[in-house]
């Protein structure tokens, strides 16, 4: 096993690289798409219906068939894998946002509209931080699933570390298969921790926790 990574353990990294690259290019376009339009879709109950719907359904399109769908439209390699994974991640950015914007209590948001705050303001000040929390698990979700979806990206030229996996089975080399496996596994526990730190960084603290620590 040592001896694999002795001998390989540049390209190693340099796959590691490419797989982080393409993981956290598709995690952000999702977030940056995804928080506006479940904030904009808590205004309209019946369109959000059918935009999560749609959303959802795209959710369950095999990894592989939605990787060969973006062939045609972007040909092969990186690009084609960012945008399968950018729709993947949407389904739980979008619909934590939105529950998230739709759970923070009415009597808050009356609170806001008494002092004079404008819609965007009761958003942006108000709505936002409070779900928050929210939001942020849904990214996390989001950033493991994509980690872990993205090794399939090596079928159409993307790269990353799913090369050393799917070359490992088709020449049944155990070591290749396994050093593809542990980094894919150590990306995702490093996102989600990193990711967790930014949830604990932006979740409001109360009073009642402020009266605690002092």
């Amino acid at each position: 096993m040592m001896s694999f990574l002795q001998n390989n353990g540049s390209e190693l990294l340099s796959k590691m690289g490419e797989h982080f690259l393409i993981s956290f290019l598709a995690l952000a376009l999702g977030t940056v798409v995804a928080v506006p339009l479940g904030i904009f879709l808590t205004r309209s109950e019946k369109v959000s219906k059918y935009v999560i719907g749609f959303v959802s359904i795209l959710q369950t399109v095999p990894s592989l068939a939605l990787l060969a769908l973006m062939i045609p439209l972007f040909g092969v390699g990186k690009l084609p894998a960012i945008v399968a994974l950018f729709i993947y991640s949407l389904l739980p950015i979008l619909r934590n946002t939105y529950i998230g914007i739709l759970g923070v209590r009415p009597d808050i948001v009356d609170s806001a509209k008494g002092m004079g705050m404008t819609n965007q303001q009761q958003i942006w000040q108000v709505k936002v931080p409070l779900a928050a929390p929210v939001i942020m698990s849904g990214i996390r979700l989001a950033g493991v699933y994509v980690i872990a979806w993205a090794t399939l990206a090596s079928y159409i030229g993307a790269g990353g570390l799913g090369d050393y996996i799917f070359n490992g089975l088709n020449v049944y080399d155990q070591e290749m298969i396994v050093w593809g496996t542990i980094p894919v596994t150590i990306l995702a526990l490093f996102t989600d921790f990193i990711l967790g730190k930014v949830e604990q960084i932006v979740t409001p603290t109360t009073s009642s926790e402020k009266g605690a620590k002092s």
